[in-house]
């Protein structure tokens, strides 16, 4: 029995795996402080605030220095009860978030 593997999906997991490997870092253009163990910053170039939640203060903390998107998806792995497929979207879809009010850095 062989097995045909679409390529679009090939090239979605090839995508990820690099993605896994790419670092990165806090931004420094916000002000942090701690809210009940919950993360909250203001970005200084738009003034709006952001509530990261409790799992996002825990990916948050990881990003003080640079870090790869693997390492922050395999400790969450680590700490919770989530299968690695959802783990590695919803880390993803957060430091797309990030990223777009350049909170963090990437490549660095």
């Amino acid at each position: 029995m062989s097995m045909v593997i679409k390529q679009d999906v090939l090239d979605r997991t090839v995508q990820m795996t690099h993605s896994l490997k790419l670092t990165v870092v806090q931004s420094f253009n916000y002000i942090a402080s701690d809210m009940n163990g919950e993360r909250v910053l203001l970005c200084v170039d738009s003034g709006k605030y952001y509530n990261l939640g409790a799992i996002g203060t825990v990916i948050w903390d990881h990003m003080e220095k640079p870090v790869t998107v693997g390492s922050i998806v395999q400790s969450l792995l680590d700490q919770y009860e989530v299968d690695r497929p959802s783990c590695e979207a919803e880390v993803f879809a957060f430091l797309a978030r990030l990223s777009e009010e350049r909170l963090i850095r990437f490549g660095v």
